[in-house]
């Protein structure tokens, strides 16, 4: 097996369970699910506006962390409490993401950790 590099910064939140920020294995790194947490406070923003931005900058401060950047991701899987925000993800994400962009799936689950609105996480390739 190829050696497990963990990735870890203070500019994303801590985590808040038994897992790493994300993963480097070779070229490709499995970024763990980022809610909307603020990472100075570790509290939630307000709103799903301000979550679905807080997630995104989340992510992007783990894949910088990781040597890449959001544009590295080639997968990325979004979980969203009312899949009725699913138009305000797409026209947000468009903020952060460039074409091409990844392959994506957004899934409707019952609840998220802490009450979050959205998640986010994916896969990386350097």
């Amino acid at each position: 097996m190829a050696e497990k590099h963990i990735i870890h910064t203070d500019r994303a939140p801590a985590a808040i369970g038994a897992y790493s920020q994300a993963v480097r294995v070779g070229d490709i790194v499995y970024l763990s699910g980022q809610i909307p947490l603020d990472p100075a406070s570790m509290q939630l923003v307000d709103g799903i506006e301000a979550q679905v931005h807080q997630v995104f900058t989340n992510l992007k401060a783990v894949t910088e962390a990781a040597g890449g950047s959001l544009d590295h991701i080639v997968k990325l899987n979004i979980f969203l409490t009312d899949l009725g925000h699913f138009a305000k993800v797409n026209e947000i994400m468009g903020q952060y993401f460039q074409q091409p962009y990844p392959a994506r799936a957004a899934v409707g689950v019952a609840a998220l950790p802490k009450g979050a609105l959205v998640e986010a996480e994916g896969v990386m390739a350097l």
